[in-house]
């Protein structure tokens, strides 16, 4: 249980990036209402985060959480920033997620 509670913090890590982003183009009442969104989504990831090391090793978890932040990120930067997407961009998202799907199994 306390995996798929990591995974939902790591979600919502990704939810507060993108947040951020979407603060930067906003103006007037938009701009508070992505500030919104940006602290609740750090507040559950940050809650969720310390749930879920009441039970795994923090030396998994922290990296796992970042990790799972970080594709999220870099999805949803592609998907509504139009960021660019190449080999080597897709080639490192790959190995780390890699990278998270093995720390799991070695815990």
């Amino acid at each position: 249980m306390n995996w798929i509670i990591l995974i939902v913090a790591g979600l919502f890590e990704s939810g507060f990036a993108f947040c951020l982003g979407k603060m930067k183009g906003a103006e007037g009442s938009s701009y508070y209402l992505w500030g919104v969104g940006f602290l609740v989504s750090l507040a559950l990831s940050m809650v969720l985060l310390a749930k879920a090391v009441q039970t795994l090793p923090i030396g998994t978890a922290y990296p796992v959480w970042t990790g799972i932040g970080a594709v999220g990120t870099v999805v949803l930067g592609i998907l509504f920033f139009h960021e660019p997407v190449s080999f080597l961009r897709l080639f490192f998202i790959t190995t780390l997620i890699a990278s998270i799907i093995g720390l799991k199994m070695v815990s």
